[in-house]
């Protein structure tokens, strides 16, 4: 399992701007981009008691979030995804899931499919029964993603971030989702080994620090 480096920075829709300009002369849009950009829909699953939301919050060096996944509007392919953290360093795993399933998990029912499915479907289905993981809120937002060979370096601008409380929707691309009361936006820096000092440089906005802004715990605003 490989651990990349992950820089998190809440910037201002003017920020977004700037940077784009920057970031498109130097890298390259990733090819997966619809004229270069993308929407992502999540379905962030948790405890009862929160405690994904109360870890992050608290800043916990290990830490886990489960969350299924599917991108535009497109819910052919769902993904879930298990994002991992640990001091600082950042891992993903993922697998698809059979669209039966998936409508399954978004009204939170396990126990009615088989346990021999791919090993991070099984996980979940085990936390779901032991740890009463369950879905929690709809995030959606935009995402323009520019990636550079040397590093292996991904940035992304995420804005126009928005939260659903109808997990049931999740499904439904045109579902009712709620803007963030401040209209914030996210710049992510990824990188393997080494940060280029041009991105280093490209990334750098006075008056904003890297910080720790996750856009489920911010959705959470609306319950």
């Amino acid at each position: 399992m490989d651990f990349r480096h992950e820089g998190k920075h809440e910037i201002s829709p003017g920020d977004v701007l700037a940077l784009r300009a920057r970031l498109s002369a130097v890298m390259a849009i990733d090819p997966h981009a619809r004229d270069g950009r993308y929407t992502v829909s999540s379905l962030y699953f948790d405890t009862p008691d929160g405690r994904a939301l109360r870890e992050k919050i608290n800043g916990v060096s290990r830490r886990e979030k489960f969350r299924l996944r599917y991108y535009n509007s497109d819910t052919s392919l769902v993904l879930l995804e298990k994002k991992m953290k640990i001091d600082g360093l950042c891992s993903k795993l993922q697998t698809a899931v059979p669209r039966e399933e998936a409508m399954a998990l978004v009204r939170g029912e396990y126990q009615a499919f088989s346990r021999d499915g791919p090993p991070l479907l099984q996980e979940l289905y085990g936390k779901m029964a032991t740890q009463g993981l369950r879905p929690r809120t709809v995030v959606r937002y935009t995402r323009e993603p520019f990636i550079y060979t040397p590093g292996n370096v991904r940035v992304t601008l995420d804005y126009n971030i928005r939260a659903g409380t109808d997990c049931g929707e999740f499904l439904d691309p045109d579902g009712c989702t709620i803007p963030l009361p401040n209209n914030a936006a996210v710049l992510e820096v990824k990188w393997d080994s080494f940060l280029p000092s041009v991105i280093r440089d490209l990334v750098q906005i006075p008056g904003v620090h890297t910080g720790a802004f996750s856009k489920y715990a911010a959705c959470r605003v609306y319950g």
